[in-house]
């Protein structure tokens, strides 16, 4: 049985609140799990201690026994000191895409011609 600790969205439209659960990967999202070590309520400001609300013991527990976090409770787990997450780095992500570099090279094409067209 593969463990997932994971977030379980709760909370009403447009309101979202997350409890940190322990599920086994195969159950749905906001369904069956094993255990309940905390929630996330993402409407509260960053720097407010109920934003985040962990039981490290327990969180300590299920890492021991194998259970392996998503990237959003690694965040968390990182910030309590019980994970060291790499940061991750995409430099891919802001390259604009096939069509935009397209649009681009044209609009410079443009842009030479006419300052030749006023240069001569």
């Amino acid at each position: 049985m593969s463990l997932k600790i994971r977030l379980a969205r709760a909370g009403a439209k447009k309101r979202p609140f997350y409890r940190i659960v322990i599920a086994d990967a195969r159950s749905p999202r906001d369904g069956r799990f094993i255990e309940r070590i905390g929630s996330f309520d993402p409407m509260l400001a960053k720097d407010n201690e109920k934003r985040v609300v962990l039981d490290v013991e327990r969180a300590k527990h299920w890492l021991s026994v194998g259970a392996q976090a998503t990237d959003r409770v690694e965040r968390f787990l990182d910030a309590a000191g019980l994970l060291k997450r790499e940061t991750r780095n995409n430099p891919e992500k802001a390259v604009p895409g096939k069509k935009a570099q397209e649009r681009t090279a044209e609009r410079a094409k443009k842009a030479e011609a006419a300052a030749a067209a006023t240069a001569e």
